[in-house]
C-alpha cells in the first residue's frame, strides 16, 4: 500500500478496509472497527491532523516540519501539541495528502497547490526550499456557509451594516471584498452571496474552489494547472471568458490575483451588473494601485486600468483581524472625478471614524435616505 502512495496512486478505502479485516480473528469486531478508523485516517485522511481537519472551528492547519503544528480557529494562530517523529514522517504525510489531490511532490516538483477530498485546500513545499522538513498549509472549507445573520452574531459587524451589505445585493451594485489573508474574504462573499434572488444564476470563477454559496442556482468553474508534462493548464483568464458564453447573471472571482482582472472589468463593464471579486489589500486607499498593478500584468495601460475600474466596481468592502478577531472595517466607493487621471476609493462608512464623505453617495446608490 505504501509503494502503491510512493507511486504516486491513491489506495482505495477497500484496500485499506481489507488490511483491516485481516486481522479480525485476532482483534474481533470492535477492534477492527478501530484499526480501520486508524488506518483510514493514517492513509486516507491526514494522519496525526486528522483530529484538526475534523475540528469544525478550524479553518487553517499550518506544519512548519518537525517544528510544531498551528492551528487558526478565528482568534489568531494557536499552537497544538501535535508533533512528527522526523523529517522523513512529514514528508511521507505530504507526499500522501498530494497524491490525494492529484498532485504530484518529490525532488523533481518540490511544491504542491491542489484540493483534497472533501474541499481542503492544500500547499505542501518540500526542502531545500524550505528548512529542515516538508512545510504542510492547509486551508479548511467551511462545512456549514454562514449566511449575514450568523455573521452578524459572531460580531464580524452590527445589523446596521448587514442592512447596508443586504442592499449592495439587492441593488446590484458590483463590489470587492478586500483585507489580508485570514480576514474573512471569502465567508463574507459567500454569506452575501446568499442573498441573491433564487431566480438568478451565478457563475463562479475560482483557481482552488473555496467559496461555499447556499444558493439554488450556482455554477462553478475551477482553473486547472498544467501536468507534470506542462501541459493542460486552464487559466482563470480563460474561465472568465468561458463563464460570459454561460449566461451569468451574477459573475463572481473568487479572488482576482492576476491577468484575469483584465477580463472581470470588461465583464462588468459591458452589462453583468452585481458582480463581485475578493482582493487581498490592506487598505481601501490600496485598491487602486492593486487593480493597476494587476492590470499591467494584461498589459493594460495605467489610464486605462483606472477608467474600466471605476466603471466596473461601485464597493469596496475591507476587512481585517481586530482584537483577535475578523471585523468589517470600512467601506467605500470607487470613483473618478470629471477630468481626472486615476481613480480612487472615497471613504464612505468606518469602524475607526464614521461616515465619510462618501456615506451620502452610498445611502443615495442603496435607497436609505439621507440619514442612512
Amino acid at each position: 500500500m505504501w509503494q502503491q502512495i510512493r507511486d504516486g496512486r491513491s489506495p482505495s478505502a477497500q484496500v485499506v478496509d481489507g488490511i483491516a479485516e485481516q486481522d479480525a480473528l485476532r482483534l474481533g469486531s470492535v477492534g477492527v472497527a478501530a484499526l480501520r478508523r486508524d488506518l483510514r485516517g493514517e492513509v486516507l485522511g491526514g494522519g496525526p491532523l486528522e483530529p484538526l481537519l475534523a475540528d469544525p472551528s478550524v479553518t487553517d492547519v499550518l506544519v512548519n516540519g518537525v517544528d510544531g503544528v498551528w492551528v487558526d480557529r478565528g482568534e489568531g494562530l494557536q499552537s497544538e501539541p501535535v508533533r512528527f517523529a522526523d523529517a522523513d514522517a512529514v514528508r511521507r504525510l505530504a507526499v500522501r495528502l498530494a497524491t490525494l489531490a492529484g498532485q504530484r511532490l518529490d525532488d523533481a516538483c518540490p511544491w504542491v497547490d491542489g484540493l483534497l477530498p472533501g474541499g481542503v485546500r492544500l500547499h505542501g513545499i518540500l526542502p531545500p526550499l524550505v528548512a529542515d522538513a516538508a512545510h504542510l498549509s492547509l486551508r479548511i472549507p467551511r462545512r456549514h456557509s454562514p449566511d449575514l445573520a450568523t455573521l452578524q452574531e459572531w460580531g464580524m459587524f452590527d445589523g446596521a451594516v448587514a442592512e447596508i451589505l443586504r442592499a449592495v445585493v439587492q441593488r446590484r451594485l458590483s463590489f470587492v471584498i478586500t483585507g489580508g489573508t485570514g480576514s474573512g474574504k471569502t465567508t463574507l462573499l459567500g454569506a452575501m452571496l446568499q442573498s441573491v434572488d433564487p431566480g438568478e444564476r451565478i457563475v463562479l470563477v475560482e483557481d482552488t474552489r473555496e467559496l461555499a454559496v447556499r444558493h439554488p442556482h450556482v455554477v462553478r468553474l475551477q482553473a486547472r494547472a498544467a501536468n507534470v508534462e506542462g501541459r493542460g493548464e486552464v487559466t482563470l483568464t480563460t474561465l472568465v471568458r468561458q463563464s460570459l458564453r454561460m449566461r451569468p447573471d451574477r459573475l463572481v472571482v473568487g479572488e482576482v490575483r492576476g491577468a484575469e482582472v483584465r477580463e472581470m472589468m470588461s465583464a462588468l463593464n459591458t452589462g453583468h451588473e452585481g458582480g463581485a471579486s475578493t482582493l487581498h489589500a490592506n487598505a481601501i486607499a490600496d485598491v487602486p494601485p492593486r487593480f493597476e498593478a494587476l492590470g499591467a500584468l494584461a498589459g493594460l495601460p495605467t489610464e486605462a486600468v483606472h477608467a474600466q475600474l471605476a466603471s466596473a466596481i461601485t464597493m469596496v468592502i475591507h476587512l481585517a483581524r481586530h482584537q483577535g478577531r475578523r471585523s468589517l472595517r470600512e467601506i467605500g466607493l470607487v470613483r473618478r472625478a470629471p477630468g481626472a487621471r486615476l481613480a480612487e476609493v472615497v471613504p464612505a462608512l468606518s469602524q475607526d471614524h464614521g461616515r465619510g464623505s462618501g456615506w451620502p453617495e452610498l445611502c443615495g446608490l442603496l435607497g436609505l435616505g439621507p440619514e442612512g
